[in-house]
């Protein structure tokens, strides 16, 4: 049976062997990006439809495909939509390593249509279970809780806020009977200010509060009231705004309770009372905040329900220790992250005991301290002297390299700077931001020379040419441009690339562009035909950092699957696979000999690999978050590491 994609096709269903759908002429597509066959349809909405899939490169692995073709009139709400559906691609790519919210596998474009493909949850929303068991007793509340608290910590802790927060939008997974958070398909990114800027009107009657509904704001407090407003209809099964008393302003879901035989302890009704209150300022603001009074609500027992009912049919007490906060080191089983290494001569290569017990540490030499955010992008000058540093705060600062002083600060962008480049003589920094511009600065006076405004969305990187008279850059507006270095003019661009791209790199000789994104593929372009040379297909997750040797004849990815991939360039073949890291690998950076390559986590830790055998060399483990960004000096003396803990830590190249 072939699923016809056309969203407007009445009777989609083919028997195979048409090349043609029966019903509405539209070609038939047997698998999208020939690999995701579709099984059948879950669901429809305003912008499209959800459907049930199988990734044949995957071992027929089952996934979620998303279609975006919204019904809508007017090219103003047309680019909303659009920006809606790539903002769920960003959310989830994002978010998608905590082993409770669906991961992002790809993300692509094909036949003028957007998908977006993440990890099936087999299971039933807590919609679909009360329908099938009744309303929830206050044990079953208390699990709600303790189990979804953590997740909403995970994402606002990371600036995000879900903003439909509903029964249809948990899943119990079947596999371990956890739940899951889905659908961030509205969510949105938090200020500085710590809340959204008014805008769009959006989300669930009942469960979305008054804020959002009214103006378009949201806070962290928004998704505590929309899970209160859940809890409240999952021990009632009656809609929220059924439950609440306009003209007083009160909740009667106690007297519903009472009406059913049901009741509630004081301190879990408090706390639902709190998460549900109209005004923000008298809620709870984080996630702790409510975790820390449900710690002492739970040592007093649960009232039983004559009406409430368990999902085996009987109240087991309810005892558990409250989760963790973050996503485990190691990914759960029922969170399948990394295929199969591929056969010979690809060799994975992994840290083993023997590594560790000599590892070969680095000496630290300065922790630098300014930022007052993340830092997530490093650049080292030439001549070894100067170091820059980009951040979440939208500011490059600039040390003094064997000093270890700060210099001074280069004030532009209005958010995150991403990534940084010298020119090969030292007097240009590229700088690409959240602010879809890349500036060009003079040093050393820090004179601002130029700003490219080229791109339509978020600059994510950008490389420089050996010879200096070229740069490129990458965008999440799914291009790569390529630019002259003296007067900032467009040489070429590569468009219409099927997922955001996330890194580039320009190899020794100024021929060849690798570049990596949001669609899992490495891919080479020729700088002077401007055409695809090849495809690098084998990471199951977002790239985010290439890079080329010195030499060329070695091409790195590092991806959100924990693993870094060595390939041959000319023949695509995998030399070693590198699994030393227990989360996302952030960036990586080679020795100028090429003998010597560097990554780092959201382990935390940095790793020094030879580049030749893909043994590990040493791990350094001093940062206290994340470690984003990695550079290293031209003559390979020394390197630096800037973290999530906002700092930056230079250290000595050899022991």
């Amino acid at each position: 049976m072939t699923y016809c994609i056309n969203p407007d096709c009445p009777q989609p269903h083919n028997p195979d062997g048409f090349d043609l759908c029966q019903t509405c002429g539209t070609k038939l597509i047997e698998k999208l990006r020939e690999r995701y066959r579709i099984l059948q349809p879950l669901g429809q909405g305003g912008f499209g439809k959800t459907f049930l899939a199988v990734d044949e490169d995957r071992l027929g692995t089952r996934c979620v495909i998303k279609q975006f073709s919204p019904q809508l009139k007017g090219t103003k709400a047309l680019d909303k939509a659009i920006q809606l559906f790539e903002q769920e691609a960003i959310r989830l790519d994002e978010l998608g390593e905590h082993p409770h919210i669906p991961t992002l596998l790809a993300y692509f474009e094909q036949e003028q249509r957007l998908y977006l493909v993440q990890q099936f949850i087999e299971g039933s929303t807590l919609a679909q279970e009360i329908t099938q068991t009744g309303p929830f007793n206050e044990q079953k509340i208390r699990e709600v809780l303790v189990r979804l608290l953590p997740i909403l910590k995970f994402v606002h802790d990371r600036h995000v806020i879900h903003r439909d927060i509903t029964p249809a939008n948990i899943i119990r997974r079947k596999l371990d009977g956890r739940l899951v958070l889905i659908d961030f398909g509205i969510a949105k990114v938090l200020n500085e200010e710590n809340s959204v800027q008014p805008g769009t009107r959006i989300g669930t009657e009942g469960y979305a509060p008054i804020e959002q509904l009214r103006n378009g704001k949201a806070y962290p407090a928004s998704d505590l009231y929309s899970l209160g407003a859940t809890c409240l209809y999952l021990l009632t099964q009656v809609r929220p705004e059924e439950l609440h008393d306009p003209l007083s302003g009160r909740w009667l879901w106690r007297e519903h309770l009472e009406l059913r035989g049901g009741g509630m302890s004081e301190r879990i009704g408090d706390i639902l009372d709190r998460m549900l209150k109209d005004l923000v300022s008298e809620r709870y603001h984080t996630a702790d905040e409510v975790m820390h009074d449900l710690r002492m609500a739970l040592s007093t027992p649960a009232m039983s329900s004559s009406v409430a009912h368990s999902t085996n049919g009987k109240d087991a007490p309810f005892s558990m220790p409250f989760p963790l906060t973050e996503p485990p080191v190691e990914a759960p089983p029922s969170k399948p992250r990394v295929s199969a290494p591929p056969p010979p001569p690809s060799v994975p290569i992994s840290a083993s005991r023997s590594q560790q017990k000599n590892p070969q540490a680095r000496k630290c030499l300065y922790t630098l301290q300014g930022h007052t955010a993340w830092v997530i992008s490093l650049a080292i000058s030439p001549d070894r002297r100067t170091l820059v540093s980009g951040s979440l705060d939208d500011r490059i600062l600039i040390w003094d390299l064997n000093t270890g002083d700060r210099l001074g600060a280069l004030i532009g962008h209005r958010s995150s700077v991403n990534s940084l480049a010298f020119s090969p003589d030292g007097r240009r920094l590229i700088s690409a931001s959240d602010d879809d511009s890349i500036k060009i600065w003079g040093l050393p006076n820090g004179e601002l020379l130029r700003s490219i405004n080229g791109h339509t969305r978020d600059v994510n990187a950008v490389a420089v040419s050996s010879d200096g008279t070229f740069f490129a850059s990458g965008s999440e507006d799914r291009t790569i441009c390529v630019w002259q270095m003296k007067n900032g003019e467009l040489m070429h661009s590569f468009t219409g690339l099927s997922g955001m791209v996330k890194a580039v790199a320009i190899s020794p000789n100024n021929q060849v562009l690798a570049s990596g994104g949001l669609n899992n593929l490495v891919k080479l372009w020729s700088l002077t035909t401007g055409q695809q040379i090849r495809i690098f297909n084998g990471h199951q997750n977002s790239i985010l950092s290439v890079a080329i040797s010195p030499q060329g004849d070695r091409l790195i990815s590092a991806s959100k699957d924990k693993t870094i991939r060595i390939w041959e360039p000319n023949t695509g073949d995998l030399i070693h696979l590198l699994t030393g890291h227990s989360d996302i690998v952030t960036s990586i950076a080679m020795s100028p000999d090429g003998k010597t390559l560097i990554s780092g986590s959201n382990d935390k830790t940095i790793k020094l690999w030879n580049l030749n055998t893909g043994e590990l060399i040493c791990t350094l483990n001093e940062h206290s978050h994340a470690v984003n960004a990695i550079a290293i000096s031209a003559d390979g003396t020394i390197f630096a590491s800037g973290s999530s803990d906002n700092t930056i830590k230079v250290w000595q190249m050899s022991v």
